[in-house]
Order: structure tokens, then sequence, then C-alpha cells
């Protein structure tokens, strides 16, 4: 046999085995036990990090998803992101049918390339390649291929074995390679009663397999998703971030390279604003009078932007450039702020911390690039208070509920320092209610209510005070939406930003509130502040479950009846004392025609057993049926 042919005979029978050897994916192959209540399944899913150096990283991930029907399209994940730092050097994908066979391929060309910020964001130099994908039948298969190479090696991806919820996985793999000398460190969170195991575990490299991981189903009141999948989180020592090289073993070590490498130089400002707000302190020397003065300057002269341009979106705009356009982000806005201030002789530290309405902590085990929103604190004396400072609307001082109650990393100098931010307690959270409804003869209602809100019930409605008359009219008919044929007579509010409280008065009336049954009338008691929606039964429960937070609500409500029916039942009065917290009704007759109505829900703040939560769903449940009880009255004769 000459050369040529050998070689023609080689490769063919080379790339025969290959394919023969590569898996069909049919969908007849995957397990009963991983079809249970998935919306997809994670055939394959490899991620191979190879850090080569403090400067380099290169990242290759293989996905094989087999979507079982519509709901499962959004665990296809074929999307890669890149910017000046970060270059993508392949990107694949291909379809195949449920029996394995090829329909369709992807190039590099057929993804689109977008900018991976939304329109709100001025400036961005990050851009996703991403493609887009309709199936013609379910089920179906992606085989999505991408490598990325990145200077930066302060972000190290995290891995999810199990990504996401009603998503079960047949098999995970990751693979991490990585220089003796830069401190790499990982951390395992939620391993227990999963299928995953450490194969490798040296001075160079780390892996870990995971197989025949079942579905989770999403249950109300359920932690944050990191505090229930499993996950392993990466780091190094000495890592680099777009031209600046970083060590940090310690929070303080931290704290020093970001004080000195990121936030150095950006704080000056022009002598005119200097003069500017020292005049507008004039003699105060309290911090915190003067720090109000500081706040409100900056929510009159400057308005919030996204950018996500500079050291990764971690390096603030020039304090000057934000007095001269009046416009930054999170980064810039904070930073300006802290220029003011020192110009004032106040001190204020930047603080790095997770902005989110589910509270979620940097993690203070585990020294790295953490965060995603930035905001300021002021120490007086053991005590902090901290400005969100990219709203022109926020009390000062407020936080409730995006950055409330969770562990922060605040920038001094001398270090970093991981805090907890104010904890707002159930009673802080209020809404107190008081006012009266008149019933007609002929069933229908109208009635006046003041209710004040403290805490992060403020943070709920002082929105209403920013909204058109027609959201604000569509606002109030879903918020009493319990009342049919509801119209809103009159809506007035007060922001007291000073106290923090808000209040609103409203007038409301509505026909035919009362229902009928021959000659007795029917009259829901709670009218203004009533729990319907009742807490979902969940059988089997698997996670615990956690009241975010608590909340205290207080209604006292005169109820005038009409003259001419008389009273037949008044419902008893109800209290209920649990670990979740309080609720009790009470029903007096004051006059021949006239009801007081009293009511208290408590409900706390805390973190709970899968076991708890039927206990917690039952006492709900009392609150809702003594929420919808009624009176009975009678037509005079």
């Amino acid at each position: 046999m000459n050369l040529k042919l050998f070689s023609f005979v080689f490769l063919f029978i080379f790339s025969f085995c290959v394919r023969a050897q590569e898996a069909k994916y049919e969908v007849s192959s995957i397990p009963d036990s991983l079809k249970t209540n998935a919306n997809a399944v994670l055939r394959l899913g490899e991620l191979t990090i190879d850090i080569l150096s403090q400067r380099k990283m290169v990242i290759k991930t293989k996905r094989v998803v087999t979507v079982l029907n519509e709901a499962g399209m959004s665990a296809l994940d074929a999307y890669a992101h890149y910017d000046k730092s970060t270059s993508i050097s392949s990107i694949q994908a291909r379809i195949v049918d449920a029996t394995g066979n090829e329909l369709k391929k992807f190039k590099r060309k057929d993804f689109k390339d977008h900018s991976a910020v939304d329109g709100g964001t001025i400036f961005s130099d990050n851009r996703v390649l991403y493609l887009e994908y309709t199936p013609i039948n379910y089920p179906f298969t992606m085989v999505f291929e991408c490598e990325t190479e990145t200077s930066t090696t302060a972000f190290i991806p995290q891995w999810f074995p199990l990504p996401d919820y009603l998503l079960s996985v047949e098999k995970s793999v990751l693979n991490v390679t990585f220089p003796n000398n830069l401190g790499f460190k990982k951390k395992e969170s939620n391993f227990s009663n999963k299928n995953i195991q450490k194969t490798l575990d040296t001075a160079t490299q780390l892996s870990y397999t995971a197989s025949n991981l079942a579905t989770m189903k999403p249950e109300d009141f359920s932690p944050y998703f990191y505090d229930i999948l499993p996950r392993v989180i990466m780091g190094l020592e000495s890592f680099h971030l777009e031209g600046v090289d970083g060590n940090a073993k310690t929070w303080e070590d931290f704290g020093k390279w970001y004080s000195g490498k990121i936030l150095s130089g950006t704080i000056d400002l022009p002598s005119t604003t200097v003069a500017k707000i020292k005049e507008l302190v004039g003699t105060e020397q309290d911090p915190i009078k003067k720090a109000k003065i500081v706040y409100e300057f900056v929510q009159q002269k400057v308005r919030y932007i996204s950018i996500q341009v500079g050291i990764g979106g971690w390096k603030p705009m020039l304090a000057s450039d934000v007095d001269r356009l009046g416009y930054g982000d999170c980064k810039a806005l904070t930073n300006y702020t802290q220029a003011l201030l020192k110009a004032v002789d106040v001190p204020s530290y930047y603080t790095i911390l997770y902005g989110d309405r589910k509270r979620i902590n940097i993690d203070a085990n585990f020294v790295s690039m953490q965060g995603n929103h930035i905001i300021l604190t002021i120490p007086i004396g053991d005590q902090y208070t901290w400005l969100e400072c990219t709203s022109q609307t926020n009390p000062f001082g407020y936080q409730a509920d995006f950055t409330d109650d969770r562990d922060v990393l605040i920038i001094k100098p001398e270090g970093g320092q991981i805090v907890h931010t104010k904890i707002y307690s159930a009673n802080e959270n209020s809404q107190l209610s008081k006012g009266g409804y008149t019933i007609t003869s002929t069933g229908d209602f109208s009635g006046e209510i003041q209710i004040i809100s403290q805490g992060t019930q403020y943070g709920d409605k002082e929105q209403v005070e920013h909204m058109q008359p027609d959201q604000k009219e569509k606002h109030y008919k879903e918020f009493w939406d319990d009342i049919n044929n509801l119209k809103i007579d009159k809506i007035t509010h007060e922001n007291n930003k000073k106290e923090i409280r808000f209040t609103q008065n409203a007038k409301l009336s509505a026909e035919k509130y009362a229902t009928f049954v021959g000659d007795k009338m029917m009259v829901t008691v709670n009218a203004f502040n009533r729990f319907s929606g009742g807490v979902k039964r969940i059988r089997n429960r698997k996670t615990p479950f956690e009241i975010a937070r608590g909340f205290y609500d207080e209604d006292e409500i005169t109820i005038h009846l009409p003259s001419d029916f008389t009273l037949e039942f008044i419902p008893p009065a109800f209290e209920s004392k649990t670990k979740f917290g309080t609720y009790s009704i009470s029903l007096v007759k004051k006059e021949e025609r006239t009801l007081i109505y009293k009511r208290v829900l408590l409900v706390n703040t805390g973190k709970y057993t899968n076991k708890e939560y039927d206990e917690y769903r039952l006492f709900m449940e009392q609150v809702s049926q003594n929420d919808n009880a009624k009176i009975v009255l009678t037509k005079t004769l």
C-alpha cells in the first residue's frame, strides 16, 4: 500500500471512529428519574479553567442540554461575554433531534453580537455573542462549545453542578489547572446528599464530577439560590484586573490594594465646588447634619446612569468629571459624595456589597472580588450611617430593602473590613391604619382611611408619590382589589423624609360592597387590609424556608351600620401567638349602629426548617380566615 493511500485510509478510519464514539444524546437514554419535574436535562456540562499565569486564563465550556418543553429553553445558556480584556477564541453549537440525529450546525457567524447591558447603561465595553434558536418541536438537544481567553484573573467562574431549578443533571465536570505560586483557593457549599465527588486536588490541579442529580423544584419562601444549590467558588491571592495586579490574603490586604490602586486619584474636586459645599454647610459642626446637607446637594445636582467601562466596571469616574457632567453610576456617585464629605471634614468609607431585594452577603470567609453595588458608609463612634448615593428621592440614611441586613466590605486606607448593615426589625417595618366606613341599606360602602408606613413598608409605599395619575389609580385598585366596584374619590400623600414616614389619606366608595341572602346582609369587616392570598401548600417540602423581612400592621376601623338593619352576628375575638408572629382581632359594639374593629398582625423575620413550613402556613391561614370574617345584619321589619 503506498503512503498516500495508507494516509487516506487511516484518516477515514480515524474520523469514522471519532464519529462512532461521539455520544448521540438520544432522549430515550435519559433515566426516568432525571425527567421527573424537569423542563430540561443537562446531559453533559464541562467547565475547564486553565489559569496560565497571574495575567492569563483560558476557559473552555461544553454544555449538552436536552430541552423537554418550552419552559426549558432558558437552560440552553448559549452565549459568551467579551470585552477589551476577554476574547472569544471559538464558539459553536449544533442541534440534534430526540433520536440523536443532527438537525443543524451553528458557527460563530450565526451568533448575534450585542451589547451585554440594557439601554439604561450609557457607556459599556462589555458585549455578548448569543444564539437565538427556535425549535421545530420538543424535545431536542443542543451541544454548545465555547473557549475564551482573558487577562483578568480577579474573577474565576463559579461551578454550579446543579445550575438551576427544574433542571436535572446527567453529568457535570469541573477541571481547573493553576500555577502553585498564585495562592489558589476554593470553597465548597451545599454538597451534602448530592452525588458530587472531588476527583483531584493537588498543588496545581482541581477536579470534581457530579452525576445523576435530580431536579429541584422552586418552593415559596426559599432562601437565596446560593444558599441552597451546590457550588464551588474559587479565587487567587495574586490576581490581575485589567492592567492592575492585585495581591490579597486578607480583607485588610484587599482593602489596602483597592484603596491604593482602584480609588487613588479619583477624589479631587474643583475649588469652586469645594467653596460652594463649604458655604452650604456654613458653621454646622455636627457630622450627620453636615452629611445631610451634602446628601441633599448630591441628590439635586447629579443623576444616576450605568457605566461599565474602566477597570472591569470597578474604578469610579473622577469626582471632578461627575461634578462637571452631572451624572454617574453607583461607583461614581458614591465617590463624588465621599469627595464632598471630605471637603467639609466628614470621614466616610467607600463600601462594596450585593445590592438586591434578597439579602446576599459578601462572603466574609473568602477574600476575593465580590459584590455588584457601591454605597457610602459614615462612621459615627461605633455606629454607621449608610448612604444610597444613586437615589434622588431616598431619605438620608434609608436602606430598606435593597442594601439592608447583610455583610458588606468597607474600604479604609488602612484596609478592608467586613461589617453588617442596618437590620430593620419587624416592628420598625410598620403600617398603622386608622379610619372608618359606612354601609348603606343597599350595601353600598363609603369610607376614609389614613395609612402611615415606616421601615421597609415606607419603601413599598413611597414610590406611589412618583406615579402618573393613571398608574396611581391602577395601583390603588390593585391594593384594594377585595373591594368590588371600587371608586377612589380622593388620595393625598405626605412624605416625611426626616422621620422616614409615608402617610396616605384616602376617600373610597363602592356600590354593593355587602352581599344579601334574603333579608340578611353580610359585610366583610376588614375592608382595608385583608390578607386573602393564603400560603401555598407544598407537600414534602425539601428546602428550609425564610421570612426575609418581618412586618407589623395595626388597624383600627370604625364601622357605621344602616339604621334599618339589626345586628345579628359579630365574629368572636381571636388571638394566635406562634414562633412566626402574633395575630389578633376584636370587634366591639360602641353604640347601637357603630362597631370598632381592631386588628394586629406581627410577622417575625426568621429562618426555619422545611418541617416548620406547614405550621407557618396554618398560622397564615388563620389570619386569612379571620380577615375575611363577616358580620350579619337582618332587615328590620
